[in-house]
C-alpha cells in the first residue's frame, strides 16, 4: 500500500501540533535567565516559572480525552491551537510576571491536549503497516519544533530587541500556532470515532479516502470491535486492562527519568554553569537539537522494521552510558570539553528510542472504546513526572550539578529491565488484533 494524499495531509496536519508542542515547551530555555535577573526569580522560583506551563500539560492531558471523545479527535485539536494562540500572544503582552506565569499555563493546556489527541487521530487514520511510521511524524514535528524554538532564540538574541527579546522569542509561536488552526479546517474525522458515534457510512468514506486496501473489510472490523465494546463498562481502571494501564503509565514515568526535558528547558544554564558563553551556549543548543532531528528520522524509518521494544532497549542503555558521563564531568570538575558529547550522544539515543516510540505506543495498547481515556493517562504520567523534575531540577543542580544525571542514569537501569520483563511488541499488528494479543478483547 502507497501513501495518498488525504492520509499524508491529515497526518501532516494533525502533527503540527507536536511542532507547537516542541517550540513552547523548551523556547523557555532561551528567556529563563533574562526572566530570572528581571523578577530576582530564586532557584524555587524560577523553577516554577518553567514548571507553570507543564502544569497546564498535566492538566490538559488528564482531560483531553473528555473532548476527544465527545466532539472528536479533529474539533478537539482545534480548540488546542486557540490554545497555542492566546498563549503566545498573552506571554507576548504580558504585564507582570503573574501574567506571563498565567499564559504559560494556558499554553500548557493545549501542549497537554495535543499530545494525547495528535497521535490518538493519526493511529486512529492510519493502517496498521504504516502507523509506527505516520505517528512518529508526530514525534519528529516535537524534535523539529525543539529545534526552531534553539534557532528561533539564537536568531532573537542576536537582533538586539534588549528587554523585549523575551517577548519576541515566546510570542513568535503564534504565527505556526494561526497556521495549525487554519489547516485543520481541511482534514476528514478519525474514522474509528465516527463508528463510535453511529456514523458509518462517513467512517467508511474516511477509510476510503485515506486509502485503505480492505475500506469495507476494515470497517467491519472496527465496527465488531466497538460494538463488543458497548456490551462491557467503558471505565478505564478495571482488571482486564490492567496491563495497557501498567505500559501507559510506565512508558511516560521513564520518558521524564531520562531527564529529557529537564536538559532542554536548561540547556543553556547547563552550558552556562560548564562555562560556555551565551552565544556559544545558543548554538551548541542548536547543535543538540539538530541531533534531536537527526535520529528521530532514522528512528522513524526503523520503527516498524525494528519494533518498538528493542527500541526502548538500546536508548535505554545508550542513554545510561551517557548520563552517567555527564554526572562525571559535572561531579569530578573534570573534562567540561566532552559535556557537549555527551549531551549529543544522550540525545541521539533518546530520540531513536524514548522519543520516538512513546507516542506511538501509547497509541496502541489501548482498545478503540478507552483509547482517549487511556492515551490521557500515558501523556498524564509523562507530564506530571516532567512537571515535578522540572520544577525540582534547579533545586537539585544548585549544590551539584552531577546528582540529578546520576539519578537519571540510575533509572535508566530500571526501565532497562522492566520493558525487557513486561513490555510486549506491538509492530505491524492492527489495533483490532492488538486487544486479542494482550486479552483484553
Amino acid at each position: 500500500m502507497k501513501l495518498n494524499s488525504t492520509l499524508l495531509k491529515s497526518t501532516v496536519v494533525a502533527a503540527l501540533g507536536g511542532l507547537l508542542f516542541g517550540f513552547d515547551t523548551v523556547v523557555i530555555s532561551g528567556a529563563i535567565q533574562p526572566l530570572k535577573a528581571l523578577y530576582h526569580l530564586s532557584p524555587f522560583w524560577e523553577g516554577f516559572t518553567v514548571a507553570a506551563a507543564l502544569v497546564g500539560t498535566v492538566i490538559g492531558s488528564m482531560l483531553a480525552g473528555i473532548p476527544g471523545d465527545s466532539l472528536g479527535r479533529r474539533a478537539s485539536l482545534r480548540w488546542m491551537a486557540v490554545l497555542y494562540v492566546v498563549s503566545a500572544a498573552g506571554c507576548a503582552f504580558a504585564w507582570n510576571w503573574s501574567a506571563l506565569v498565567f499564559f504559560r499555563f494556558i499554553g500548557g493546556l493545549g501542549i497537554g491536549g495535543s499530545s494525547v489527541l495528535g497521535p490518538m487521530y493519526i493511529a486512529e487514520i492510519a493502517p496498521a503497516k504504516w502507523r509506527g511510521r505516520l505517528v512518529g511524524v508526530f514525534q519528529f514535528n516535537v524534535v523539529f519544533g525543539i529545534l526552531l524554538a534553539y534557532f528561533s532564540n539564537y536568531l532573537i538574541g542576536i537582533m538586539g530587541f534588549g528587554g523585549a527579546e523575551w517577548r519576541w522569542k515566546l510570542g513568535i509561536s503564534a504565527v505556526p500556532a494561526l497556521l495549525f488552526l487554519v489547516m485543520l479546517l481541511g482534514i476528514p474525522e478519525s474514522p474509528r470515532w465516527l463508528v463510535k458515534k453511529r456514523r458509518t457510512n462517513e467512517a467508511g468514506e474516511v477509510l476510503r479516502m485515506t486509502g485503505e486496501e480492505n475500506p469495507e473489510q476494515e470497517l467491519r472490523e472496527i465496527v465488531e470491535s466497538i460494538d463488543a465494546e458497548h456490551v462491557t463498562s467503558d471505565a478505564l481502571f478495571t482488571a482486564k486492562y490492567r496491563l495497557p494501564i501498567f505500559l501507559a503509565i510506565t512508558i511516560g514515568m521513564f520518558n521524564q527519568l531520562t531527564g529529557i526535558n529537564a536538559i532542554l528547558y536548561y540547556l543553556n544554564a547547563i552550558f552556562e554553569h560548564a562555562g560556555f558563553s551565551k552565544g556559544s551556549g545558543d548554538l551548541q543548543s542548536v547543535a543538540v537539537g539538530a541531533t534531536n532531528l537527526i535520529f528521530t528520522v532514522i528512528a522513524m524509518s526503523v520503527i516498524d522494521k525494528l519494533g518498538r521494544k528493542t527500541m526502548l532497549l538500546i536508548g535505554a542503555v545508550g542513554t545510561c552510558l551517557c548520563l552517567a558521563g555527564v554526572a562525571g564531568i559535572f561531579l569530578t570538575g573534570r573534562h567540561e570539553d566532552l559535556l557537549v558529547w555527551m549531551l549529543i550522544g544522550f540525545i541521539a539515543f533518546f530520540a531513536f528510542s524514548q522519543g520516538a516510540v512513546i507516542w506511538v505506543y501509547l497509541s496502541e495498547v489501548f482498545p478503540n472504546r478507552v483509547r482517549a481515556k487511556g492515551q490521557s493517562l500515558g501523556s498524564f504520567s509523562h507530564w506530571i513526572m516532567n512537571a515535578l523534575i522540572s520544577w525540582t531540577f534547579p533545586l537539585m543542580a544548585a549544590s551539584s550539578g552531577g546528582y540529578p544525571f546520576a539519578f537519571f542514569s540510575a533509572m535508566m537501569v530500571v526501565q532497562f529491565f522492566v520493558v525487557l520483563f513486561f513490555y510486549p511488541e506491538t509492530k505491524g499488528i492492527s489495533l483490532e488484533e492488538m486487544q486479542k494479543k494482550l486479552k483484553i478483547a
